[in-house]
């Protein structure tokens, strides 16, 4: 028995986990997902440390979430380096292995600005990016935010120490207002404490010790 089938997702999500291995939820992912899932839309706030699998966590709700019909971009995925957002990308991909529809476009520094332009020129449902090149693809048109639901950002604190404080406030305003934000981090600085006070509502938050 795969103990994710306990969680709320769907069968079609349960199954994947089951081929690659997936069955039994670390501790954020047993708390995160039925929260995530069962009071859609709401704020989140997910304390854990990396390597706690933190992109299940929110990764595996938001398949369930996002509109598999609607080609535009419905959730934007945060994280501080082109290592880890590379890894979000993929471990998501692999999550939708019987279901390609959804479409997960990465897009970082580093690489060719061009090749990236032209993947979101195709539809991108969920978008997983380093602030710096959004930011840049923001700047040339090349990404509309105005259609996100889903704000996450991971390894929040990571990005705050590396300089990204502006980028984030200047990302989320060409985001929809009533769109919903998950925030995943390991510590809670008073900076954290103030994008949560700026942009969530009443968020649920989970905190795991590891």
């Amino acid at each position: 028995m795969n103990n994710f089938s306990k969680l709320g997702l769907s069968t079609k999500v349960v199954e994947v986990l089951d081929t690659i291995g997936f069955e039994t939820p670390t501790p954020v992912q047993e708390q995160a997902i039925p929260i995530l899932l069962e009071h859609n839309p709401t704020d989140f706030i997910g304390l854990a440390q990396t390597g706690t699998g933190k992109t299940a966590a929110f990764g595996l709700p938001l398949l369930d979430l996002i509109d598999q019909d609607n080609p535009s971009t419905q959730a934007l995925i945060m994280a501080p380096t082109r290592e880890l957002v590379q890894q979000i990308a993929q471990q998501l991909s692999q999550f939708c292995n019987n279901n390609k529809k959804i479409n997960i476009v990465v897009v970082f520094g580093g690489a060719p600005i061009s090749n990236q332009i032209s993947l979101l020129k195709k539809a991108a449902q969920i978008v997983v990016a380093t602030p710096g090149r959004l930011i840049d693809l923001i700047e040339r048109r090349a990404i509309k935010l105005n259609n996100i639901n889903y704000a996450i950002l991971d390894e929040a604190d990571e990005m705050l120490n590396m300089g990204f404080k502006e980028d984030i406030d200047n990302i989320l305003s060409y985001t929809p207002e009533q769109r919903v934000t998950w925030l995943f981090s390991a510590t809670m600085p008073s900076e954290i404490r103030r994008i949560v006070k700026k942009y969530m509502s009443e968020p649920h938050e989970v905190a795991v010790n590891t």
